[in-house]
């Protein structure tokens, strides 16, 4: 694909060693995708460091010949974004997977970005701290990909995204040139705010070889509510209610029927109860350091939302029972593309809002022909909106008409004084639909940042921004 390819691999080798870069095919396939549809693209190459100054030395050889740069780890990705689509260099952050340490005395710790979300959470939580930011693919995602997108996940209703917990990053440019954004302090009024810059910057600017957070105190207490309703539109009115109570649950999810029965049949050795006239459930959590304060608070919810609607309020009583419940809501999304063709939308807005945008989806899908399964973050208004093939031709699904079904509910998104996207990211899929967001000239200024840290364009090419 690269006329001088035998140079550049061949300064990547005399430089890194060739155990530390794959031509193997399988290795190609599996970094050629991520979670996103059916979309694929093979690199010319994997290579995989293994510290900071590997990835200097890829990003400054990458650089001096061109060649796309596409980081990549767990590739959970749901808009494309760790998909190579120029080819060029896969770079697998996979072996920088260290720990380097949780600092108790000052309540943070320092990650390499392989690191598993849910491994980094339990080791914190052993200590008595705790990192909320917990995506669906938790079990899998790495905290580079959190970084990268600015994951969310149910705590971010209360606690907020990762960006509430990011304090400095070492990053390494895309001449090769190593840099940490910030300091490892709670306060930073220095310069420019460049850690912030770089968080949800899905890879366009750099790579992140090492990642400061805050931690707080793991919570000793928690209460798990799932409550049924028989009107998805009652469900959603219910969670302003919640808030105006005084009660800031740490997860307030809403899933309508039809996500409720796919992830059943996803997980078949768990059972829940469901009448045929319930169309949407709350699931709800509460959690803190006061036992009886958590469970006044869970009373007040179950008073609330009896007053709204709510059929019956059901608490789990074990952790086993909350687990289950909580590995129905994480396996949506994966219990859809199991079973179906789908498209995912990662809509949000202000949460007063959600049942306007929950008829608007529907009321979309029905004038374009497509079903959909909704669920999501209910609390900060974001909703997942499964697109699903169904009967629709592949014309339809492939062209311009889901195309235009899909910018109808952005632009409805955009009028209830919300955006295209809460926590998936643009990447590749979302780019086309970057002007419902921006206007030309916040584009612009986007773009030139871009082009004034990465004058060659070689970091994750062709992700955000849409063509000129």
């Amino acid at each position: 694909m690269f006329e001088d390819k035998p140079n550049w691999l061949q300064a990547l080798k005399e430089h890194l060693g060739e155990e530390k870069i794959s031509f193997d095919r399988e290795r190609l396939k599996d970094f050629s995708h991520d979670q996103t549809e059916d979309i694929s693209n093979l690199p010319e190459v994997v290579v995989r460091p293994e510290s900071t100054q590997d990835v200097s030395i890829v990003l400054r050889e990458a650089n001096k010949f061109g060649i796309p740069v596409t980081p990549a780890a767990a590739r959970t990705g749901l808009s494309g974004g760790s998909i190579p689509i120029f080819g060029g260099i896969s770079l697998s952050m996979e072996s920088l997977s260290k720990i380097i340490e949780i600092d108790e005395s000052n309540s943070q710790a320092t990650v390499e970005p392989g690191v598993i979300n849910q491994v980094f959470h339990d080791a914190c939580k052993n200590k008595g701290l705790f990192y909320p930011p917990d995506p669906s693919s938790w079990g899998s995602s790495t905290l580079g990909g959190n970084v990268a997108y600015n994951a969310g996940g149910p705590k971010a209703v209360k606690y907020g995204v990762t960006s509430a917990y990011v304090l400095n990053l070492e990053v390494v440019l895309p001449n090769g040139e190593i840099i940490w954004t910030g300091a490892n302090t709670l306060k930073n009024s220095t310069g420019y705010n460049l850690t912030q810059l770089f968080v949800g910057s899905e890879g366009t600017l750099g790579v992140v070889t090492k990642i400061v957070v805050r931690l707080i105190p793991y919570p000793k207490f928690s209460y798990t509510l799932l409550v049924p309703f028989h009107s998805s539109d009652m469900a959603c009115a219910a969670v302003e209610k919640i808030f105006r109570s005084g009660v800031t649950p740490s997860g307030l999810e809403f899933m309508e029927r039809a996500a409720i029965d796919w992830a059943l049949k996803y997980n078949e050795n768990v059972n829940l109860p469901t009448d045929d006239k319930i169309e949407a459930h709350l699931l709800i959590e509460v959690d803190g350091h006061d036992n009886e304060a958590v469970m006044r608070e869970a009373e007040e919810i179950s008073s609330v939302v009896d007053s709204n609607g709510a059929v019956e309020v059901l608490f789990a009583e074990t952790e086993k029972e909350r687990d289950a419940i909580w590995k129905l809501r994480r396996s949506v999304g994966e219990a859809v593309k199991s079973h179906s063709i789908y498209k995912e939308e990662d809509t949000v807005v202000p949460r007063a809002k959600l049942p306007q945008l929950l008829r608007a989806v529907k009321s979309i899908g029905s004038k374009y022909c497509f079903e959909s399964v909704c669920y999501g973050h209910a609390g900060d208004g974001n909703l997942h909106v499964n697109i699903l093939k169904g009967d629709m031709t592949d014309d339809q699904w492939d062209g311009e008409h889901l195309k235009s079904g899909i910018r109808e509910i952005f632009e409805q998104v955009k009028l209830m004084g919300g955006t295209i996207s809460g926590e998936h990211g643009i990447g590749l899929v979302q780019k086309i639909y970057m002007d419902i967001a921006f206007n030309k000239a916040a584009i612009s200024l986007q773009k030139a940042i871009k082009d004034s840290v990465d004058p060659k364009g070689i970091m994750n090419p062709g992700k955000i921004f849409p063509e000129d």
